[in-house]
């Protein structure tokens, strides 16, 4: 299923209702789950994704995505979930066991036969036809693919143990993994390895039945189905591990992975808004700005001091709002002092420059806020370079008989420059050049027939030299090409669409700035809605367009169109005349 890339329709923020109910059909799929593992699962107060895709052969799939790991997706209105989840409760499904090498078989595409089947002394999981069911290799119970049950439990056993055992849908190392963070899968010993660990019993593979396995997935594999070099190297990496966690040797850099993926996201998220605030003091902050709004503290000093790749958001914090960290900033570290001057707005007043804590912080590197915005998440994506765009031409019909001398039929693409030279020398081919008035040409029945309207046809007898261009223009099919560096020029039929900057109202006196056609200038609009995010520290999401299957619309709040504008001229270079509703922008000094 996941095998090959797959094509992002939509992401956008989850609703109350939607979420209410993705609890409930979870809650029924997988009765085994506790309600307070459900709400682990699918808390109220973190934000969830809905992301819709269509896989490499057409399947619409919806996923459910947290702290940018997917949970489950849905295929087919059935629910499965992820390695992520399955990892976090091995005993989600029944599993069935395989050996290691077979692990490569399945990432490329293939499914479970039962000669790979390991059947362990407890006997095989009681699962029907159709079951969801997940799959691990020896020596490990974290689950590394997600299926379902081509036959029952009895059906295994009356066929020999020969044939399709688990339709695999996905796998770890597959693209909805890569989809996530990318970890890999714990290290949970089954019950049967650590006996034989105690024992002093050495697992070893059969190499006769591998290679008997790997026979028989080789002839079940359907055509075209091959195993990525990442996939061979993540086999080699479990491989390695499963040795390494055999002998029990941990390195402590691992140790310190798991204590940092241990904590919870409000502590991280302190973590780096007291890193900031030390940041923005110690190197933005100067002594003459104060007493200094703290907003503005926090739009123009701790904002521009957050990491690359990492995303500042004081709702995700423990403490919710600006105010309630600057109160703790002020009474637990005696780093500031935050006075209400005016009433309803506050300011730092006084900075504790001797404070142990200021002092003793380093600085980290500084960090250019455009290079941060090139990034898609600071993950190293290329720079935006604007396309090229230029207004072409196509000949019309009417004006076949013009440009027939030249060879160009109908629907033949010219640039401006190239219309005027071809009726240039058509007009002086055919000597219509007035003797009298050279700034006029006479009007042949040719051009008689091109350029003139009916009523036209016994009145004008010559045209100035403009005019004549004007109307050999205006009678031409317009078109436009753009060209994105690196890349073959694409020419379409009409007007180019602009970007579109509009203001909608939500509710009472909200509004919201609504953006689009961002994909026609090979903009990202997720990376948009984060560049923007970053600026305003506005919450933002991406919607469908209806009617528009490869458009998204990005929403954020508040009328931001002066900074939408700032960010498309600026950064982006986008040229004015293809940004449309900059004039919309709040006038200076007033607030709306």
């Amino acid at each position: 299923m996941f095998a090959r890339p797959f094509r992002v329709k939509s992401n956008t923020a989850i609703k109350g209702s939607d979420r209410r109910k993705l609890k409930a059909d979870i809650s029924a799929a997988f009765p085994s789950l506790s309600a307070d593992e459900l709400s682990e699962l699918i808390p109220n107060k973190e934000e969830l994704n809905v992301v819709k895709i269509y896989a490499h052969k057409g399947d619409a799939v919806t996923l459910y995505v947290l702290h940018k790991n997917p949970l489950f997706f849905e295929l087919e209105k059935r629910l499965y979930p992820t390695v992520y989840v399955l990892w976090r409760y091995p005993n989600l499904l029944p599993t069935f066991r395989t050996w290691t090498p077979v692990l490569q078989k399945l990432i490329g595409g293939a499914d479970l036969m039962l000669p790979g089947v390991v059947v362990p002394s407890s006997g095989l999981p009681d699962v029907k036809q159709g079951n969801c069911c997940g799959v691990t290799v020896v020596n490990n119970r974290a689950p590394v693919a997600v299926g379902t049950a081509a036959v029952s439990t009895a059906e295994m056993h009356s066929l020999g143990m020969k044939g399709r055992g688990v339709c695999v849908v996905h796998t770890y190392m597959d693209n909805l993994w890569a989809f996530g963070d990318k970890s890999g899968p714990p290290s949970l010993p089954d019950a049967e390895s650590a006996e034989q660990g105690m024992n002093g019993e050495e697992c070893n593979f059969d190499e006769e039945e591998v290679e008997e396995v790997e026979k028989c997935v080789e002839e079940e594999q359907t055509s075209g189905d091959t195993v990525t070099n990442q996939a061979c190297s993540g086999i080699e990496e479990l491989s390695l591990a499963e040795q390494e966690e055999e002998k029990g040797e941990k390195s402590n850099e691992e140790d310190e992975e798991n204590q940092e993926n241990q904590k919870h996201p409000q502590e991280i998220m302190d973590a780096l808004l007291f890193q900031c605030f030390l940041h923005a003091l110690k190197s933005k902050v100067k002594k003459s700005e104060l007493p200094l709004l703290t907003s503005t503290f926090l739009r123009n000093h701790m904002f521009s001091c957050c990491p690359s790749g990492k995303q500042l958001d004081i709702k995700k914090s423990s403490y919710k709002k600006l105010s309630k960290f600057l109160q703790a900033m002020q009474q637990q570290h005696n780093l500031v002092r935050v006075k209400e001057l005016t009433k309803g707005v506050e300011s730092i007043v006084e900075v504790d420059w001797k404070n142990r804590e200021l002092r003793s912080f380093s600085v980290p590197e500084e960090i250019d806020d455009e290079v941060v915005l090139m990034q898609d998440g600071g993950e190293g994506e290329a720079p935006y370079y604007p396309p090229e765009i230029t207004t072409l031409y196509s000949v019309s019909a009417r004006l076949g008989p013009l440009f027939l001398e030249a060879n160009m039929r109908k629907g033949a693409v010219l640039q401006p420059a190239e219309v005027r030279n071809i009726v240039t020398e058509y007009v002086k081919k055919n000597e219509l050049v007035d003797e009298n008035n050279k700034n006029y040409v006479t009007i042949n029945p040719t051009l008689c027939d091109c350029l003139l309207e009916k009523s036209e046809y016994q009145e004008v007898q010559s045209l100035k030299w403009d005019d004549l261009f004007s109307r050999t223009l205006g009678r031409m099919q317009e078109c436009y090409q753009v060209v994105f560096p690196g890349l073959a020029p694409v020419t379409r039929k009409g007007h180019i669409e602009p970007i579109d900057i509009a203001v909608a109202s939500r509710g009472s006196n909200k509004k919201v700035t609504l953006i689009k056609n961002l994909e026609v200038y090979g903009l990202d609009p997720a990376v948009v809605a984060t560049a923007l995010q970053r600026r305003v520290q506005a919450s933002s999401v991406l919607q469908p367009i209806p009617g528009s299957k490869d458009k998204v619309l990005v929403q954020i709040q508040g009328n931001q169109i002066h900074q939408v504008g700032n960010l498309m001229l600026d950064h982006y270079r986008i040229p004015r005349k293809y940004i449309q509703g900059l004039d919309k922008a709040p006038k200076g000094g007033k607030k709306k």
